[in-house]
């Protein structure tokens, strides 16, 4: 059949609309899955590293806030941004807390926080893990680290909070402190090591509480953009 001049003017609006409708699920489909928040109140990680070659002394960090995007069906599609406030350290003993803040570990006045933000999210090796590959700042220095997802619950409703739906969390990851520029460890002990370790064990638990999906900011046809 011969195309008219009618059917060639109408074919740039029917190209339009079907780029109009991809892009529009290109757009769902990055905004898929569920939103949550960590709650700091009710989230902690910890910390732990060898001392004396003989224990080991543990601390926890508190005010862990940030974002996660879960998408269960396509973990490609989450994404996970924290912030963990170096000044809450605590391991027990103040002459060793203000230690670890002080220039000789986390210079706690030039650096106040700790930041981490995926760069892939997959599932782990074993039922109900999760890999989440990202960058960990810490120091004024980022080097890559993963977390090792060992748990996520099932989501309950919480009735203190008028029944908002919240999860949890815990996940694992080693870094070597020498990475991120500490390197005090004290002196050498007689039979050999040092005081103080540089490999620390990391653990995070988490409470993630359910949030809205941003709200579109794209104004419908006609309608003005919002400020």
């Amino acid at each position: 059949m011969m195309r008219t001049p009618e059917h060639n003017a109408q074919e740039p609006s029917n190209m339009m609309k079907h780029l109009l409708v991809a892009a529009a699920l290109l757009a769902a489909g990055a905004q898929a899955g569920t939103r949550y928040e960590i709650d700091p109140a009710h989230s902690v990680a910890s910390f732990s590293i060898r001392h004396m070659m003989v224990t080991n002394v543990k601390g926890d960090l508190g005010g862990v806030t940030g974002e996660v995007m879960l998408d269960e069906k396509d973990p490609a599609k989450s994404s996970v941004k924290a912030t963990i406030d170096v000044k809450t350290l605590n391991t027990g003993m103040d002459k060793r807390d203000g230690h670890l803040k002080s220039a000789d570990f986390f210079d706690a006045e030039k650096f106040p926080t700790m930041t981490f933000e995926s760069t892939k999210v997959s599932k782990g090796a074993t039922p109900g893990s999760w890999r989440v590959d990202g960058n960990l700042t810490m120091h004024g220095t980022t080097k890559p680290v993963v977390l090792n997802v060992t748990e996520l619950t099932d989501v309950v409703k919480n009735p203190m909070m008028g029944g908002v739906s919240e999860r949890g969390a815990s996940a694992t990851t080693t870094i070597s402190r020498k990475d991120f520029g500490m390197a005090w460890a004290g002196p050498a002990l007689e039979k050999g090591g040092v005081v103080l370790g540089d490999e620390v064990k990391v653990s995070l638990d988490v409470e993630l509480v359910e949030k809205a999906a941003p709200a579109n900011t794209m104004p419908a046809k006609g309608e003005a953009p919002k400020k």
